[in-house]
């Protein structure tokens, strides 16, 4: 069944004209023509946008509007609830839902201007394969300092950061002051559970988190109300095309391309908590998993050749990383650890780069020390150890594969690094933090490597000679 985009419309026409050219001129794929439309939704437009990561809206036809009629372009679409008629187009649900998904992260965490109301009566699919959004009539503009929030509740949901994410109520004015943050911090604790009750879904978050808004008196900024009803509405019509869909999962790349393309001290901050506990440690799981995610690009396109800048900096479209950007989040996140400020990761950086020679050293020196009959505490660290060993190489091919993606900007990163004497100071501290380890250790097991040797040989003659 082919459903038609509404032509006339009998309402008050100022507000809904405003908000349908303003979001047009954000996240459409035309420009509006400047001599009869508004010139600052115009100048908004962004040029650089791909016509595929793009919407399609309405056009307005000003010459045929009143006071109390809109008159918009008719615009033939497929209702998302259409299977019949998706599969007679021919339309990729993924790319239904990738073109929706971007095109609501990019008002909500980029540019603060949104459809609040996102539900299956309001979209529909073109032929083409674009989208088309309807109905502007409940719109939210949301400040950047609640869309770094967003960003910010958002990795420390994912890292399971309990007293970050009560903080991060109190500084958006979710909590009325003089909570107790940490009462706060201990029923998202208990939220989580054992871990089983942890979910990317949206209503499973909301449904997780509810009965902590409720006992702690929770208030959300009517912009904040929207922003769940938006996220709400774009999970239930994308579950329509694909009934697994999560839009937190979803949206965690975008989330990290986010953080590692903006320069800003405080996204530059978010990053930081999401790869370096509160401690100093580091969280080499969320580091692997972000170096394996973005070398997954140079495997992809490791046959194409870099003509332009734009293809450079985004090949694979909106879910991949921009190597300049995440070269530039690299030099950052070196300079803080190598800055006073970082004096406590370096201490774990160390730490935990001694555990990860020490784990080679016994896998390949020492291993003639070991029992044939082992304990199940000596088996256990074994293991653990084998699958540290394993994270470090991986980590290690996955930043190889990365550097193939950027030779040029990784050498120049390098560089620049290089003359820094921070770097110097901060090696020898590895260096001899690893002698004075190490030091002590390799005559003893020198001593117990022959007497082992030793042993051995002189069962396998007393068997020979009997």
């Amino acid at each position: 069944m082919r459903w038609s985009g509404t032509c006339l419309m009998k309402l008050t026409t100022s507000w809904r004209e405003k908000t349908a050219e303003r979001f047009a001129s954000l996240y459409g794929f035309y420009p509006y023509d400047k001599q009869k439309h508004d010139k600052k939704a115009s100048v908004a437009y962004n040029v650089k946008s791909k016509k595929e990561n793009c919407v399609k809206v309405p056009k307005i036809y000003w010459d045929l509007t009143r006071r109390g009629v809109l008159t918009m372009e008719w615009i033939e679409g497929i209702k998302l609830t259409d299977e019949c008629g998706l599969k007679r187009a021919s339309l990729n649900r993924r790319k239904l839902i990738d073109q929706g998904l971007y095109c609501s992260l990019r008002q909500l965490l980029e540019v603060g201007f949104f459809h609040a109301d996102p539900h299956p009566g309001n979209l529909v699919a073109m032929a083409n394969g674009s989208l088309a959004y309807f109905d502007f009539g409940m719109m939210g503009d949301i400040p950047r300092h609640y869309r770094v929030g967003l960003i910010q509740m958002l990795v420390h949901f994912v890292n399971r950061d309990s007293l970050g994410l009560a903080n991060d109520f109190l500084s958006l004015g979710f909590i009325p002051e003089g909570v107790d943050i940490q009462a706060v911090s201990d029923e998202l604790r208990a939220s989580y559970g054992d871990g089983t009750r942890q979910t990317q879904d949206f209503q499973g978050v909301m449904n997780q988190l509810y009965d902590v808004m409720y006992e702690f008196d929770f208030s959300l900024p009517p912009d904040y109300a929207l922003v769940i009803r938006a996220l709400g509405s774009l999970e239930g019509t994308a579950k329509l095309l694909d009934p697994d869909f999560k839009v937190i999962e979803s949206a965690y790349p975008f989330v990290i391309g986010r953080l590692l393309a903006d320069p800003n001290p405080d996204m530059r901050k978010i990053l930081r908590q999401l790869l370096i506990r509160n401690d100093g440690s580091i969280r080499w799981n969320r580091l692997e998993r972000l170096v394996a995610a973005i070398s997954e690009q140079a495997s992809e396109t490791s046959e194409e050749t870099v003509n332009s800048e734009e293809n450079f900096s985004n090949r694979l479209g909106w879910k991949s990383f921009n190597m300049r950007a995440v070269v530039a989040a690299t030099e950052d996140l070196l300079l803080f650890i190598l800055s006073e400020k970082g004096q406590r990761v370096r201490v774990f950086l160390i730490r935990d780069i001694i555990n990860a020679v020490d784990v080679l050293l016994q896998e390949e020196v020492f291993s003639c020390i070991v029992d044939d009959d082992k304990t199940e505490a000596r088996q256990t660290a074994e293991t653990e150890g084998q699958a540290m060993l394993t994270r470090v190489v991986n980590g290690f091919q996955s930043l190889r594969q990365s550097i193939k993606l950027g030779p040029e900007v990784w050498t120049a990163m390098f560089f620049r690094m290089a003359v820094k004497p921070d770097v110097y100071k901060f090696s020898l501290d590895i260096i001899s933090a690893l002698v004075t380890h190490f030091s002590h250790r390799f005559p003893e097991t020198s001593w117990v490597c022959i007497s082992r040797l030793l042993h051995k040989l002189a069962e396998s003659n007393s068997s020979k000679n009997l």
